[in-house]
């Protein structure tokens, strides 16, 4: 499919890691995070989605929806949600709970986006699980479907606030196991494309051809991930995207995550290998100047149909980073 055959363009949202920049602490992240939602409202993205991650030096977000709460009391319009919540890592009547209370305050505007990865490596994942019981994902979704359903006479257990609450559930997933489950369930389906490019097509097609019509949706509803960096020129653009590399490489090395400066050559800072790696996160990425992106977003939502896209730029420069949403919203706007 081209370029000229996308009958639409895609709604258009952000992915925020609360990404700690070096030098910076998490309450840094925190207010960029408020500063970018508010910038995100004023250029027309649809919701503004947080992802939990735990153990990371360079992600703030691992209180997911206590950071939802707070970019969410300091916008307005946009929804905000999770990007997501690891389900195997809570109660599912916790969940509800913190949604519940979240929609309660924030009527309209909360998404609940769930993953089954643990979002960090094992030994974390032992330390947040304690205590918790079955970890099958399609198990935990159905328990926690039942604490948002309208609480039933006499049921002796009941979420409160989350019983009878809308909050919007999606699924997510960078493999074909929550692209089935999300057809079979009749849920909007985000694919993780922004780090696991590979299986996109294949998951996206399981998805669809498994989808079965819903109390929550009637059609399939395809999100993509998508990394971007997008800049005045085409050379700028890929200056500042080696900050994402880097975070990329700490990540494979198991070192850092903080956001580094852009630099001018990665050169000496990986091996081949490594650099195979890393760039091949990036397969599906666009980078560049207005015009590239623009060009790159559109042939990726024609690929894919999607319904909508999902952009993470995660920059190391604030400035840069909102200036990067602001050229990515212009190319995406009806």
């Amino acid at each position: 499919m081209s370029v000229q055959a996308v009958k639409r363009k895609p709604k258009y949202s952000v992915l925020d890691l609360a990404g700690i920049a070096e030098g910076e602490t998490a309450a840094d992240a925190f207010k960029h995070s408020v500063s970018l939602a508010q910038a995100a409202e004023r250029f027309g993205y649809s919701r503004y989605w947080l992802a939990e991650h735990h153990n990371m030096d360079g992600i703030a977000s691992s209180a997911t929806s206590v950071i939802i709460g707070h970019v969410a009391g300091h916008t307005k319009t946009i929804r905000v949600g999770s990007g997501g919540i690891m389900l195997p890592n809570h109660a599912p009547m916790v969940v509800a709970e913190q949604f519940g209370t979240l929609e309660s305050l924030y009527p309209g505007r909360i998404d609940l986006g769930l993953g089954r990865a643990p979002g960090s490596d094992q030994m974390t994942m032992r330390a947040i699980r304690r205590g918790l019981g079955s970890s099958d994902f399609s198990e935990l979704l159905e328990e926690l479907m039942f604490f948002f359903a309208p609480a039933q006479e006499g049921q002796a257990v009941v979420a409160t606030p989350g019983a009878g609450i809308n909050v919007p559930i999606w699924l997510l997933g960078s493999s074909l196991y929550s692209a089935k489950l999300a057809g079979q369930v009749g849920l909007p389906y985000s694919f993780a494309s922004h780090f696991a490019p590979e299986l996109l097509i294949e998951a996206l097609h399981v998805y669809r051809s498994h989808f079965r019509p819903s109390v929550h949706l009637k059609e399939p509803y395809v999100m993509v991930g998508v990394q971007a960096v997008a800049a005045e020129t085409d050379a700028e653009a890929e200056f500042l995207a080696t900050s994402l590399y880097q975070s990329f490489l700490g990540v494979l090395r198991r070192t850092s995550f903080k956001l580094k400066p852009p630099v001018e050559s990665m050169e000496g800072l990986w091996s081949p290998a490594e650099e195979e790696y890393v760039l091949g996160r990036f397969k599906l990425g666009v980078r560049g100047g207005p015009e590239k992106v623009k060009k790159g977003l559109l042939k990726l939502a024609a690929d894919t149909d999607a319904d909508e896209l999902i952009i993470t730029s995660g920059l190391y420069d604030q400035a840069k980073r909102i200036r990067s949403y602001e050229i990515i919203a212009d190319a995406l706007k009806p």
